[in-house]
Order: C-alpha cells, then sequence, then structure tokens
C-alpha cells in the first residue's frame, strides 16, 4: 500500500516511509567508501591520503545540492499541504533548473582554483599531486553531484523515497564496478578511482532528470516556469543549515587534516581519512532518517495538523535514540575489522585508526539528536533556528574543541574534540525543541 503524505503515521508508518531514504544514503555512503578502500590497497598510502585530504573541498561544492533540497522539499510539500499542486510544480521546477546552472559554475570555478587552493591547505609534493589529479577528474562531474545531493531530498517529497533508494543502489553497484575495473584491472590509478566515482554521480544526477521530466505517477513534474527570486531565496534560506552543515563540516574536515599533519604526520590522516568513511555510513542513517521525515513534517506543518506534528516529534527523538544506541554498539565491535579492512598492510596506522575509532564511535550516541533537530526546524520553514544549530554543531563546537583538546591529549584530544561537539550540539538542539514548541504548535 502506497503511503501518502497526509496519511497518519503510526511507528510502523514512519519506519517505512523514511527506510528508503535511510538506505538510500547509507550507499551513497559506501559508495564512497569504495573508493578509499580501492585507492587504499591498489594505490598506496600517500594517494589515499590525498583522497582524504582533498575530498572536504570537492564536498564543499557538490553541497549546494542539499541546500536546494532540502530547502526546497519543504517549501514544495508545505505548498502541497496547502493544496496548491500547481505552485508546487513551477517551485520544483525552479529549483531544479537553478540548481544545474549553479553546478556548471562550481565545476568551472573549481577546476581553475584546485591547486591554489589544496597548496594553501598544505599539501607539498607527491600529496599535492595526488590531490589535484583526483579532484580535477570528479570536478567534472560536479553539475550532476549536485543534482545527486539534490535529488536524494527531492524523491521523498516527490512520495517516491523507493524509486530514489533505486537510482541510488544504482550509482553505487556502478561505481563499485566501475572501481574495480578501472583500479585492479586497468591498473588506472586514482584518476581510475575518481572517474568511477564521476560517472556514478551522473548516474544519480542523470535518471531523476529524465524522470522527472517526463510524465510520471508522482507528486512532482519538470513544468515550465519563470525566474522568483523570492522563491529561490526562501529555498535557500530555508536549506541554509543543510549548506552551513556541509560546509562547516568540510572545513572543519580540512582543519582536522592540518592538526593532525602537524601531530602525526600523513599517517594521521590517513586514520582519519578511515574514520570520516565509516562515520559517513553510520551518520547516513540520522541523516537519511531526517530526509525522509522532513517532507511529512512539513505537509502536516502546512496543513496546520498540530496532533500529528507533535507525534511526529515524539516518535522521531524515540527513534533517533534507538539508532543513536545501536550505531555506537556497532562502532565498537566493528573498530578491529574496519581498520584491517582499508591500512591492514600498515600496523602502525591499524593501531591508531582503532584507537581513533574507539573514541570516535562515541560521537554517535549524541549526533542524530542535532541532526534531526536542525531537519525538524527546516521542515518547520525556521532555516536561522536549524542553521544556527548546524553551525554551532560542524562548526563552532568543532573547531573550538580539535584546536584546544590537542593541546592536552595531542592526537587523543583530536578524536575527543568530536564526541565533545556532539554533546554540546545536542544539548543546544533540545533546549531549542523545547524553546519553540508553543510557536509551532508542536
Amino acid at each position: 500500500m502506497r503511503i501518502q503524505l497526509s496519511d497518519h503515521f503510526s511507528y510502523g508508518h514512519l519506519m517505512r516511509f523514511t527506510f528508503p531514504s535511510v538506505i538510500m544514503l547509507v550507499f551513497t555512503s559506501i559508495y564512497g567508501v569504495v573508493d578509499g578502500f580501492f585507492v587504499s590497497n591498489y594505490v598506496g598510502k600517500t594517494p589515499f591520503a590525498a583522497v582524504n585530504f582533498i575530498m572536504p573541498l570537492l564536498m564543499i561544492l557538490g553541497c549546494v545540492g542539499f541546500m536546494f533540497g532540502t530547502g526546497g522539499g519543504a517549501l514544495i510539500a508545505k505548498t502541497l499541504g496547502e493544496g496548491e499542486e500547481e505552485r508546487a510544480q513551477e517551485i520544483f521546477s525552479l529549483i531544479v533548473y537553478t540548481s544545474i546552472l549553479c553546478g556548471i559554475l562550481l565545476s568551472v570555478c573549481g577546476f581553475a582554483f584546485l591547486p591554489s587552493v589544496a597548496s594553501l591547505m598544505g599539501a607539498k609534493g607527491q600529496l599535492l599531486t595526488d590531490s589535484i589529479r583526483y579532484g580535477r577528474v570528479i570536478l567534472a562531474a560536479i553539475p550532476f553531484y549536485v543534482l545527486q545531493y539534490e535529488f536524494q531530498c527531492l524523491f521523498a517529497t516527490a512520495g517516491k523515497p523507493k524509486l530514489g533508494l533505486y537510482v541510488t543502489a544504482a550509482a553505487g553497484i556502478a561505481n563499485i564496478v566501475l572501481d574495480a575495473l578501472f583500479v585492479v584491472v586497468f591498473r588506472w590509478g586514482l584518476e581510475g578511482a575518481a572517474a568511477a566515482t564521476a560517472f556514478s554521480q551522473f548516474i544519480g544526477g542523470v535518471i531523476p532528470l529524465i524522470y522527472f521530466g517526463r510524465e510520471n505517477d508522482s507528486l512532482l513534474n519538470l513544468v515550465r516556469c519563470r525566474p522568483d527570486r523570492r522563491i529561490l531565496v526562501r529555498a535557500c534560506t530555508n536549506g541554509s543549515s543543510e549548506l552551513m552543515s556541509n560546509l562547516s563540516m568540510s572545513v572543519v574536515n580540512m582543519l582536522y587534516n592540518i592538526q593532525l599533519m602537524r601531530h602525526a604526520g600523513e599517517d594521521g590522516i590517513a586514520a582519519y581519512g578511515v574514520l570520516m568513511y565509516v562515520s559517513l555510513v553510520f551518520q547516513a542513517v540520522f541523516l537519511g532518517y531526517s530526509v525522509g521525515s522532513a517532507p511529512v513534517i512539513s505537509y502536516h506543518y502546512g496543513a496546520g495538523d498540530q496532533k500529528e506534528l507533535r507525534g511526529l516529534l515524539r516518535k522521531s527523538i524515540l527513534l533517533t535514540g534507538v539508532f543513536a544506541i545501536s550505531m555506537f554498539a556497532l562502532g565498537q565491535m566493528l573498530a578491529g575489522p574496519l581498520s584491517y579492512i582499508f591500512v591492514g598492510y600498515d600496523t602502525g596506522l591499524v593501531e591508531l585508526t582503532i584507537r581513533g575509532f574507539r573514541f570516535f564511535s562515541c560521537s554517535f550516541l549524541f549526533s542524530g539528536f542535532a541532526i534531526f533537530g536542525s531537519s525538524f526546524f527546516t521542515a518547520l520553514g525556521d532555516g536561522l533556528i536549524s542553521a544556527m544549530i548546524s553551525f554551532l554543531r560542524t562548526l563552532v563546537f568543532q573547531c573550538a574543541a580539535v584546536l584546544i583538546f590537542p593541546i592536552f591529549w595531542a592526537v587523543d584530544g583530536i578524536w575527543l574534540s568530536i564526541v565533545a561537539a556532539e554533546v554540546l550540539a545536542a544539548g543546544v538542539a533540545f533546549l531549542l525543541l523545547a524553546g519553540k514548541r508553543k510557536q509551532y504548535g508542536y
């Protein structure tokens, strides 16, 4: 039975509706991890460090898609809840067309400035060369990367979360197969791994574009529309928290790399790369649930159903708690096996990675609450509060901690700084949820 945004959502209903979004983002994270696995094991430690070094910069460019997808998705779902279907189609189309233009512009600028930015970040010698080699191939696919991120959010808004899962699975499988072919069989090295990722992003961006460009049975279609600066500003403002979250995360990752280079050298960057790859998969559970539940929250807020809104918040907090405990337990159990998969060829690096993993997985107990809190306010159209949570979580708290903690605990302080930032962000999210309950009626 097809689940509608207008339905009453029990725990089972909510899980079934959000499950495809969770799996979709987990898939996206996993096939990003595959690049790291093949580069680390078949190309070398320095190229692996280069991928981890330059990836935050590439993610900064692609995360524009999350801004349009989350901010625009909430606006579209609210408009649907108000019964203005034709207007929702126009908003959807305007957002997609604008994101394509932004993707092209980002690709051109990124290609021109990549060497200078990588050098400013501290890359030298072979690390700099490898970072540029990998980054320039990925930059060619940035417009599709933007669309892929955007449609991962908009499939749920269109009432087609399962279709989003299928597209993401197709892109992920293509990346895995092509990584094996290009890196292991053809021996194309870094360029092969980058080409595999770029092709998977092409699949993830173009297939949805074709689907929504034709007649379909979803809630959304690409139609003719006129430029509307007001709508774009609202979408961007509302999605600014997700943009801020991804921008800040990338900036913070670069700061972590700088600190690790100082305290542990290239081994530190490689170990952090493993943690980031695995963290992307674990955090994708929280992010996927938030993305999947956001259209439901926006719809019922637009429809003025405060009772359903209260139920959605209560159920979401409980489910996030269950996910948090599960992710922490998995992180502790899998610290050793996952470290060996990526860097088993270097005993010292394995020990460094496992130790970091033990500390790092404690952050999963808290991160989901801040992620959902930010997404909840985005769904309500309160981009300012959402951005505040994201800004504090991903930039202020982490930057402060990673600059201060290593003074006292060296490398361990770098791992602990992530945990401290998530604890503080979760506290802020709960305070804001409590403080805004009367204003939004939840």
